[in-house]
């Protein structure tokens, strides 16, 4: 994330506030999506360091404002488990083909979140109705 900072320094102030605002589990799937575009970019874009394409850039952009807006927050499993599905058709693919290149590659650049995200993607995920009233008992 902080590679997407630098090259955004405009936009970042308020991504940066936003981040910090955010619960653990939503931060630490940011980092994870970010690892591995980075990973996957570098393998078949041949970007050097820290650097994106224009086309990762925009689809990292894409994957941060799907989990910005995604109605379960803290209480989400992996998005790949996910019942509710909120990629564009063609952004699935390309989420499906970073993941499948990076995944691998994420044990030797990103052990930790390569485990999280395989815990996380344990969990059973939850249906619009079941959060809702999930999240209603708690409130009353």
């Amino acid at each position: 994330m902080q590679r997407l900072r630098q090259k955004n320094s405009k936009s970042c102030k308020a991504g940066e506030l936003q981040l910090s605002k955010q619960h653990p589990r939503i931060t630490r799937e940011k980092k994870t999506i970010d690892k591995m575009v980075h990973i996957y970019c570098r393998g078949h874009h041949k970007t050097k360091g820290n650097e994106l394409c224009p086309e990762c850039t925009e689809f990292l952009s894409y994957a941060f404002m799907r989990l910005d807006k995604c109605p379960f927050q803290e209480e989400k499993s992996t998005c790949g488990k996910c019942l509710v599905h909120c990629y564009q058709p063609q952004m699935k693919e390309k989420v499906k083909k970073v993941m499948r290149y990076s995944g691998p590659r994420m044990l030797l650049h990103g052990p930790g979140l390569a485990l999280h995200h395989a815990f996380d993607g344990r969990k059973k995920p939850q249906t619009l109705q079941e959060f809702r009233k999930k999240k209603a008992q708690v409130s009353t």
